[in-house]
């Protein structure tokens, strides 16, 4: 069950947020600039590519890895694929995962690896194979794991992950706000830099203003009621959320947000793009799970008896409505079936820009459903 008196109580936020997810998601702006900062000292910006890479090729362990991999492939579109390399292994240790190349992987290739640990041997492994095959390496992992002179001996890129002090003290999640940054960024740059993407210096400076804006909009010092990441955590304190993707960079954010919900909170979500979701979606809000199907019981013990489980519908859109937008057709599906919608849509601006906005708020909510979830 949710404390939400906690929601609204900084210095308990504060109490229970060992992990410092909440100081992550505040800090996401300055660690999209240090991380963009360490990508120019390693050189991305004097880059001179033959030509964009036929395709792109990503290898790291996590939730965070899928997300840059899923968001890359997002913005590169069709021209260069973005492929992530998913691992094999018994267990999902540094030890035991293993990468392989793809059998037409060569010279007109590229090799990203994304790594908050960097020990895994099998990433510096899949890096020497790489150089033997021709395939260009680049890498971003903290700046004294192994993989550093693995990534220098195959003549790749290798980028300091852009890391705080206090994260230093234990592993962390994969799906933090702060790891998502300080992976992604220094990528986008590269990208940018051989023609993948277009993420120039003065859009990831507009990036981390956004997640700025965001931070000072959903603060923990900001009350419930004017701050829409807390609010969307008590709207699915008790209900299972069905996220709804609208608009190309949308999908992603959705997908990340079923991820944080999963690894940071413990809760489960479904999620799926417009207008599919109406269809793969309809008979689930028609089943148990809707609002009305199981009326609450007045005779219900509150403390000993948990309320049943509904379904809420969160909305995430990434353009202003149009004439060729399903959220009004979404909309009447969710209330036909008496089940609660929320709705994030972003203030104008670039790809980058919205795309990040909408991270940032679900970002927030996930760890304040976290935080207040376990109180």
């Amino acid at each position: 069950m949710l404390d939400e008196s906690l929601l609204d109580t900084p210095e308990a936020l504060a109490e229970a947020d060992q992990r410092a997810l909440l100081r992550g998601a505040a800090e996401a702006g300055a660690r999209v600039r240090t991380a963009a900062r360490h990508a120019a000292e390693a050189g991305v910006q004097d880059l001179k590519p033959d030509g964009r890479p036929r395709a792109v090729l990503i290898a790291g362990p996590g939730a965070a890895a899928i997300c840059v991999a899923d968001l890359l492939g997002t913005l590169a579109g069709p021209g260069s694929p973005v492929t992530r390399l998913a691992p094999s292994g018994v267990a999902p240790a540094a030890g035991a995962l293993r990468w392989e190349l793809p059998g037409w992987a060569g010279s007109v290739d590229l090799l990203l690896i994304a790594t908050p640990d960097g020990t895994e041997p099998s990433l510096s492994l899949l890096a020497e194979q790489a150089y033997r095959r021709g395939v260009s390496v680049a890498a971003v992992a903290p700046a004294d794991s192994p993989i550093k002179d693995v990534v220098h001996g195959a003549h790749g890129l290798f980028v300091p992950m852009a890391t705080a002090p206090y994260e230093q003290d234990e592993p962390l999640a994969a799906s933090a706000p702060g790891v998502l940054w300080a992976l992604l960024t220094p990528l986008l740059a590269l990208l940018d830099r051989t023609g993948v993407l277009t993420a120039p210096p003065d859009a990831l400076e507009k990036v981390a203003d956004r997640l700025d804006q965001i931070a000072e909009r959903c603060g923990p010092a900001i009350a419930t009621y004017s701050n829409p990441a807390k609010t969307l955590a008590a709207e699915l304190a008790d209900a299972l959320p069905v996220i709804w993707t609208e608009g190309i960079s949308a999908g992603p954010a959705g997908r990340r947000f079923a991820a944080a919900l999963a690894e940071l909170s413990g809760h489960p979500a479904l999620v799926a793009e417009l207008p599919e979701a109406l269809a793969s979606h309809s008979a689930l809000l028609a089943g148990p799970l809707a609002a009305g199907a199981n009326p609450d019981d007045f005779f219900r013990d509150r403390v000993e008896e948990p309320p049943a489980l509904h379904a809420r519908v969160v909305l995430l859109r990434d353009r202003p409505i149009s004439s060729l937008t399903a959220a009004p057709a979404a909309r009447d599906l969710a209330l036909s079936h008496d089940t609660p919608i929320s709705e994030l849509e972003p203030e104008p601006g670039g790809e980058l820009e919205t795309l990040a906005e909408l991270i940032a708020i679900t970002d927030f909510a996930a760890v304040y459903l976290a935080l207040a979830s376990r109180a």
